[in-house]
């Protein structure tokens, strides 16, 4: 699989990592085996990458991802994790060196590593993206070598362009994908110019880009797209990208001709079109199952997406979603 350096980590990564928020059981209750499984298929084929957070799970998802990296210590790959949502409230009041110490600690405890390969911020509120004691906490954590590197997970472009500002900021993580076009504008170009890697996040729009649901799907009760529709638990821009459901599945039906057009599975030219953006270090779909992990990895092999596509894909975007989603995030 293709590798790509991720900005100012100076370590290069797989283009298809795997996301671990699923790991976490937010997603529907998953068993160890199956933890197991999907980080042994994400390995085999090819991913040095994996993202995970301190609150997936209440640490689960880091807890799994440790136990797989102590049975595979030949794997020369990259682990990232996040911090900061276990606060409260993910603001500038809570964003002090004590609990930076304390919740790299907890991470590093949980991966059962001493240095900890990149910590993002996790979606903090925009004071913290904007303050200068932030990043010389940080600067000190990489000092200490609790940390290598250190980057910002946003949920705005705004945020997304104020991080890439900073000079020791190594990487932004941003929702990226069809339904969700806006940081192609500045925020990939910015990066690109600062040398600050794009970990894209979300990139199924929550499996809505799979082309598999219907608006009479339902999900679990501990899963994410069934509590936080409307945004009740954290930023609904996670949860189906901002998208009210049933518009969205409308829009995934269109995007699913667009692909099969192309001759792809609507997953494959989902996650391909994100892989392809200029400025785009990795893309972290996540998986819940072995299989799921296989068919990710695969579109890193596409090839250069057919213009009339990709000409779809903006039209789909202009035609149904570019209101509600464009002035949000």
């Amino acid at each position: 699989m293709e590798q790509r350096i991720l900005g100012r980590t100076g370590r290069e990564v797989s283009t298809v990592g795997v996301g671990t928020w699923q790991l976490g059981g937010e997603w529907g209750a998953i068993d160890d085996a199956s933890a197991m499984g999907v980080l042994d298929a994400a390995a085999d084929s090819g991913v040095t990458f994996i993202d995970t957070a301190d609150v997936y799970g209440d640490g689960q998802s880091e807890r799994h991802v440790g136990r797989w990296l102590r049975e595979h210590s030949e794997w020369d790959g990259f682990v990232a994790t996040k911090m900061i949502r276990r606060a409260a409230e993910p603001d500038l009041e809570h964003a002090t060196l004590e609990n930076f110490r304390a919740w790299t600690d907890r991470s590093r405890r949980n991966l059962g590593v001493d240095t900890l390969d990149l910590v993002q911020l996790h979606c903090p509120t925009s004071d913290v993206v904007e303050s200068d004691r932030v990043y010389d906490d940080l600067d000190t954590l990489v000092e200490e070598g609790a940390i290598s590197s250190y980057g910002v997970s946003v949920e705005t472009c705004e945020q997304a362009l104020a991080a890439i500002r900073r000079p020791h900021v190594a990487s932004v993580q941003i929702i990226l994908n069809a339904f969700r076009r806006k940081p192609l504008d500045e925020v990939l170009p910015a990066a690109h110019e600062a040398g600050v890697g794009i970990i894209a996040r979300v990139p199924l729009a929550s499996g809505l880009l799979s082309g598999r649901y219907t608006k009479e799907t339902t999900f679990a009760e501990t899963d994410h797209r069934t509590f936080n529709r409307d945004g009740q638990a954290f930023d609904v821009g996670e949860t189906f990208s901002g998208v009210e459901f049933a518009i969205g599945v409308d829009a995934a039906a269109r995007f699913t001709e667009l692909a099969r057009d192309a001759g792809l599975a609507p997953t494959t030219a989902a996650l391909a079109w994100v892989i392809q953006q200029p400025g785009v270090t990795s893309v972290i779909p996540g998986a819940r199952t072995a299989e799921q992990a296989r068919s990710n990895a695969e579109a890193a092999a596409v090839g250069a997406l057919p213009q009339s596509f990709l000409d779809g894909v903006r039209e789909l975007y202009d035609d149904v979603l570019r209101e509600q989603i464009h002035p949000r995030w």
